[in-house]
């Protein structure tokens, strides 16, 4: 059974990644958009900081245990515990498109928290789908 469910994730972040480039390819000069609010919608951004997970170092230098973290010029984030191949690959300025995956339920008022995007960097064509932040809403 647990293989039966990663198939379906598997399918899923498929569909959202064909979105992402069919989105992308619908507007041929992107501009930074608001992050997307509703599960499933895309918008524009470009990389603003590509550092560790704990914002110490610059990425392309650091240790490969030390985690990903990056931030986009539309306020959004995303975090890794890992070294993300699709991040490491990635310059500041990139174009990115980024479309919500997943919101956490229960969460407390105005936290946050925890939303999943998944991503495509349109200049280096890596693509990974991380939260922004690393705790989910109501944690640490």
């Amino acid at each position: 059974m647990a293989a039966r469910r990663h198939g379906y994730r598997d399918y899923n972040i498929a569909l959202i990644g064909k979105k992402a480039l069919d989105f992308a390819a619908r507007t041929p000069k992107p501009t930074d958009q608001p992050l997307p609010a509703s599960i499933g919608n895309c918008g524009f951004t470009q990389i603003k900081t590509l550092t560790t997970r704990l914002g110490d170092d610059p990425l392309e230098t650091a240790s490969p245990d030390a985690g990903s973290a990056a931030t986009f010029t539309n306020g959004g984030t995303a975090v890794s515990y890992d070294r993300e191949p699709g991040l490491a690959s990635s310059k500041v300025g990139d174009p990115v498109v980024m479309c919500l995956i997943a919101i956490p339920r229960d969460c407390p008022k105005d936290d946050l928290r925890g939303r999943v995007y998944y991503a495509v960097d349109l200049a280096a064509k890596g693509a990974w789908a991380l939260p922004d932040s690393q705790h989910l809403c109501g944690g640490a």
